[in-house]
């Protein structure tokens, strides 16, 4: 099948990763994988094309906002390729009722803005995917969608480390987790850690139009908190640094925005931070992460006490290094992306 991929694209954000290995993924299987434009050098490894009418299917990932589809040639899309051949990939849950979390985070500010954005995928797309096995709306369709590369995985450690603790992702609905969780943590523990670096966006600043959408409480943070914990903030790293950044750290943290743990959605960096030369330690219940991870993935999750817990993986690295290899076994049997490209390809012909 030759499938092309639309989407918002962000060299240090969203799912351009997982495009990648798609292709690469598609190349061994007999499939072609191409994003819909002109060859950028900021993306190594993407196959490119405008070309409509030479694919199967068109499918747009769709993170967050929809507004990017406008610079697109939608009339020309919505001509040369019929509605029955498009499909959507709501990685961000948008495609369901208004869902707001401990008064925090949540998909949509209202039942209008809900209104529409769900009238305008329906208009675009048949079918409407979500990276998740347990969807909400009875329209939309289970799809994980995102998976383990094992050509982005490095050897356990094999790389000098500068931190004790990473943490790689962006500062977007994650402050009260990361404040009222791990900060704490890292006060009980500070002086037997080595160093703390969050890379990321927003984790120093608030972008403008923040407010004009009402978003301030999204991009939330302490940069103070952070001094007095010692904690460095490194900018965000395009995707092709993602998984060597995250192996500057002997312990890499991965905590997700409330409304993704609610509605179950997989993401890219489930599964990027099992390729690191890392121990991960995710911010996930232990039967969640073990539904994910396999058995193992139960001692990687950092659920309870996280200060002990913390200091246990950075005092036992070959201990915990030998539970990574397990899961990384696991996650290579049941989650690589030449099975995500099977699935794909199924759920786009059913």
């Amino acid at each position: 099948m030759k499938i092309l991929f639309m989407l918002d694209r962000r060299a240090n954000a969203g799912s351009i990763q997982a495009v990648a290995s798609y292709v690469r993924a598609g190349d061994k299987l007999g499939h072609t994988i191409a994003v819909y434009g002109h060859p950028d050098p900021k993306y190594p490894g993407i196959r490119w094309s405008t070309e409509l009418g030479s694919f199967d299917r068109v499918v747009f990932i769709c993170e967050f906002g929809i507004g990017w589809m406008s610079a697109l040639r939608m009339s020309q899309i919505l001509t040369q390729v019929p509605r029955k051949k498009r499909a959507i990939l709501d990685a961000d849950g948008m495609y369901n009722p208004v869902v707001c979390v401990d008064m925090y985070d949540r998909n949509h500010a209202d039942e209008h803005d809900r209104a529409c954005w769900v009238a305008r995928c329906d208009a675009l797309a048949d079918k409407i995917f979500q990276p998740t096995l347990e969807p909400l709306h009875a329209v939309v369709l289970p799809l994980p969608f995102y998976g383990y590369d094992p050509a982005l995985r490095l050897e356990l450690g094999a790389r000098p480390k500068t931190f004790d603790v990473v943490h790689l992702g962006h500062n977007w609905w994650r402050w009260r987790e990361v404040s009222s969780r791990l900060l704490p943590a890292f006060e009980l523990i500070r002086s037997k850690l080595d160093g703390i670096c969050f890379v990321g966006l927003w984790w120093d600043m608030v972008p403008a139009g923040a407010g004009e959408q009402n978003l301030e409480t999204a991009f939330q943070f302490d940069i103070d908190r952070f001094r007095r914990l010692g904690i460095q903030v490194k900018p965000a790293v395009p995707f092709t640094e993602v998984v060597s950044s995250m192996s500057e750290g002997r312990v890499n943290i991965m905590t997700q925005r409330p409304l993704f743990r609610r509605l179950k959605l997989l993401t890219s960096k489930y599964f990027e931070i099992f390729c690191a030369d890392t121990i991960p330690l995710v911010m996930l219940e232990p039967a969640r992460a073990e539904s994910i991870y396999g058995p193992a993935g139960r001692e990687l999750a950092l659920h309870g006490n996280i200060a002990d817990k913390l200091l246990d993986v950075v005092q036992h690295p070959l201990r915990y290094q030998e539970i990574v290899q397990e899961v990384r076994s696991h996650l290579v049997s049941c989650h690589s992306y030449q099975k995500r490209m099977q699935q794909l390809v199924e759920a786009l012909r059913a």
